[in-house]
């Protein structure tokens, strides 16, 4: 078992990533469970989980810290935030979902995770959990649909601190069916230098998501 450099809470446990168990005996999504040095560790599937395949794919610029505040729009049941969570042992993410279906997951999950809260909203409509949240240090951002950039970067001029990091996964598919992916890319990078939002860094999510590209940025000021 050895520790990622530069990748805070990230694992290697034989040959796969992996976190540490913030619940110990307790799976999220059927992943499995190892011990090591009296410690428990969560296997990290990278074909469930898009901010795995970015890191499996060698993302260099990873802004979580064990007292992170993140806010992560698309939550779904919680697969990525729970990792996330194990991650920012001493921190907060608020997991905005859309679905009431996943919600009850969520729900169910952060139950378990002090440091996850359920928000039950629209991450198009950022203004609806202005009275939950505070400044965080990532905006983290998996909602596949054709304003994907648009709602990131509503999200990350408001909640988002001046030095915070924004992660957004693309999914090509979901902006435009007629185009390449390539194009795709091309234009929402482009969308958001317009709007006033730096990309430091992009990972291409194949083989583990098809048609996905994950970028990291900034605010530009």
């Amino acid at each position: 078992m050895e520790k990622l450099e530069n990748l805070t809470g990230v694992y290697i446990v034989e040959d796969h990533i992996a976190t540490e168990n913030l619940n110990p005996t307790i799976k999220v999504y059927g992943e499995r469970l190892v011990e090591f040095e009296g410690k428990e560790y969560r296997i990290w599937d990278q074909r469930r989980s898009k901010l795995g395949a970015a890191i499996m794919n060698g993302m260099d610029m990873f802004p979580f810290e064990e007292d992170s505040k993140v806010l992560y729009l698309g939550a779904s049941s919680g697969t990525t935030p729970s990792h996330i969570s194990d991650i920012i042992s001493e921190g907060i993410v608020w997991c905005v979902e859309f679905s009431p279906r996943m919600m009850r997951s969520l729900v169910e999950l952060s139950r378990s995770r002090n440091n996850m809260i359920p928000i039950l909203d629209d991450a198009t409509k950022p203004l609806n959990y202005l009275q939950i949240l505070e400044k965080v240090d990532i905006v983290y951002s998996d909602v596949a649909q054709p304003k994907q950039s648009e709602l990131f970067m509503d999200n990350m001029r408001l909640y988002l601190k001046p030095e915070g990091i924004g992660i957004i996964m693309i999914k090509a598919r979901s902006i435009d069916v007629t185009k390449s992916p390539k194009k795709i890319f091309k234009e929402e990078e482009s969308k958001l230098k317009k709007g006033g939002i730096r990309v430091l860094e992009k990972i291409n999510l194949e083989p583990y998501e098809k048609d996905h590209m994950a970028m990291v940025c900034e605010l530009a000021f």
